[in-house]
């Protein structure tokens, strides 16, 4: 019995682990060079990234445009609800 609880917990533990970042968000910020499907990203905290559009939506992304890079992805941010 003892050993089902500790193998039940490590597995619980594994999957809130991989949901957890599998639902992260590398950063949120501003799309400051457009290149092709290359989009060179000015996070919020300073940093800057290049990731590839995911090609989700149905506008393209342009310079100025408010963005989210998840992974390598990058993609336009939805507002609202």
């Amino acid at each position: 019995m003892n050993k089902k609880m500790i193998t039940l917990t490590m597995a619980l533990a594994f999957v809130a682990g991989t949901a957890a970042v599998s639902f992260a968000i590398d950063c949120k910020g501003v799309a400051k060079i457009v290149q092709g499907a290359t989009v060179t990203v000015l996070c919020n905290n300073g940093t800057e990234t290049t990731a590839e559009d995911s090609g989700k939506g149905s506008a393209k992304i342009g310079v100025g445009d408010k963005v989210v890079v998840k992974g390598t992805k990058v993609r336009k941010e939805t507002e609202g609800c």
